[in-house]
């Protein structure tokens, strides 16, 4: 089986884009499952609960999200009305929604999706991912064997490590956030299939999807100003992982990276 995986969505032009590109690639590769990671979607900042309908109706099956999920404030009331779409399972428990879940294959069999969010130069209220994916792990393991984690982490260094404790417990862990695909997709020692970071459904003509001037005024000033969504020269990039159903263990990661029109 093959699953696609996509980078984080920015803006109306990683909307527009997914529309475009998530059916063809889930074609393409032959992927019975899509993951996305949603958090960027409205504004740079945030998801709605109209936006998250829209992008689950583009072909992705599971959304998860990071340290922007309620950058929207309606989307604390709204989320609990929308299993398909997760927020860090490691954030305060008293928060709406839910961290993990496990879905139907529409060809056959289940998959646990879980998100993590990192806590190294990311918000301090976060607990521990390391201990947090653990006792997930006990709670779906009787349900799947087949077990994708997506690790919204600003440190390279905290998504390597979560990556190789789950090791052969898993079937991928990727992580999103820093916006940048890395060059290092591979299966792990014991059956794991990993990658540092998708990248992003975002412009190419953009510092992490927002106007270059404007990131460029907040550095070289040191003051505070908007940093404006670029909607147009979208990329989206992802991976797709192949695995086992029987064992859980992937086969194979290769990244994708594939302009809208």
């Amino acid at each position: 089986m093959k699953i696609l995986l996509v980078g984080d969505i920015v803006g109306k032009g990683g909307v527009r884009a997914a529309s475009q590109l998530i059916g063809q690639l889930r074609q393409r590769y032959n992927c019975c499952f899509c993951i996305a990671n949603g958090e960027n979607a409205v504004k740079g900042a945030g998801l709605t609960q109209r936006t998250a309908r829209e992008l689950l109706g583009y072909g992705i099956d599971v959304m998860t999200t990071g340290d922007h999920v309620w950058d929207q404030r309606e989307f604390i009331s709204d989320i609990g009305s929308l299993p398909q779409v997760l927020r860090p399972a490691n954030l305060n428990d008293r928060q709406p929604g839910r961290g993990y879940g496990v879905y139907k294959i529409p060809i056959g069999g289940t998959i646990a999706v879980i998100n993590l969010i990192g806590r190294v130069f990311m918000k301090p209220e976060m607990s521990c991912p390391f201990a947090a994916v653990d006792k997930i792990l006990k709670e779906v393991g009787p349900r799947t064997n087949t077990v994708f984690v997506d690790i919204h982490a600003e440190a390279t260094s905290e998504k390597i490590a979560m990556g190789r404790y789950l090791d052969g417990r898993v079937t991928a862990v990727f992580g999103t956030h820093t916006h940048v695909q890395t060059a290092d997709a591979c299966v792990l020692p014991d059956g794991t299939a990993y990658v540092t970071d998708l990248g992003m459904v975002g412009s190419t003509e953009s510092i992490l999807g927002r106007e270059i001037d404007d990131v460029l005024r907040r550095f070289t000033t040191g003051l505070p100003n908007r940093l404006r969504v670029v909607e147009d020269g979208i990329e989206l990039r992802g991976a797709v992982v192949d695995f086992d159903p029987t064992t859980g263990l992937a086969n194979g990661i290769e990244t994708v990276a594939v302009p809208a029109c």
